[in-house]
């Protein structure tokens, strides 16, 4: 899967922090100072809603995502205070399916026994989430701060709360950020991290947990973020074998022209 990147970038780094003290631990960020863990876009319950429009898709998205977090914890050695779920737990908007309240239930669970304090961010997907978090004592936020400097929040509307703007970093999802590579008649996707600028403050976009897609090109499809505008001073951090820091995505669209 990673032949295209290697041939493409011609230094790779070993260090993944994105920005100092912010590490990217495959999907997920790890904040060293606090021992936050972030991870975000889950959509479960993506595979019923694909078979319910007549999509058949062999159901494996439970066991991969839960099978990725259990690596996460084992081989990063992580033991966090915190982790949140930045947005989208669930993937359905008007009602909670059957395999949405087995299988959420059941990632908080075992979030749960690796930390207690869960935080639950609301996503645009998330409109019917409170009784899957009263199921658990869980509450649902629309941002999570901390020490006033870092703002977790889902990206799919800007809050006007003081909090949100006078932070200094800005941690989103919602985009699903991608990056397509072609070499000859081979292209291949990669999910990707984002580092940008919105009015001055640094910002950082997550790509999805979800493992069934790996999300949507950034470098040439319409997005979706309203803190998402001109992204071409943005900078890709594709997951491979490990993270890539690929440059900036206006050099990725100048190399695709040519």
């Amino acid at each position: 899967m990673v032949d295209i990147i290697k041939s493409k970038q011609k230094k790779t780094e070993n260090k993944t922090e994105i920005l100092p003290g912010i590490e990217i631990l495959g999907k997920a960020l790890w904040l060293s100072e606090t021992k936050t863990l972030i991870i975000a876009d889950l959509h479960i319950g993506y595979e019923e809603y694909l078979n319910e429009q007549g999509i058949l898709v062999p159901r494996f998205q439970f066991s991969e995502t839960k099978r990725e977090l259990e690596e996460l914890f084992k081989e990063k050695k992580i033991k966090p205070k915190t982790i949140v779920i930045n947005g989208d737990l669930k993937h359905e908007f008007g009602e909670i399916s059957a395999q949405e309240w087995k299988e959420s239930l059941s990632i908080i669970d075992f979030l749960s026994e690796k930390c207690k304090n869960i935080i639950l961010i609301k996503g645009n997907h998330d409109t019917i989430l409170g009784p899957i978090a009263e199921k658990r004592n869980l509450k649902v936020k629309n941002f999570y701060l901390i020490k006033n400097k870092i703002c977790i929040l889902h990206g799919h509307k800007i809050f006007l709360d003081k909090a949100v703007h006078n932070a200094e970093i800005l941690i989103i999802a919602h985009e699903h950020p991608a990056i397509s590579l072609r070499e000859g008649a081979k292209q291949e996707i990669y999910k990707c991290f984002l580092l940008g600028e919105w009015k001055k403050k640094k910002i950082i976009v997550m790509p999805s947990f979800l493992p069934i897609t790996e999300g949507s090109d950034v470098s040439k499809e319409k997005l979706l973020s309203p803190f998402l505008h001109d992204i071409s001073d943005f900078e890709i951090f594709i997951i491979g074998d490990k993270i890539y820091r690929f440059g900036k995505i206006k050099d990725l669209q100048k190399s695709k022209i040519a």
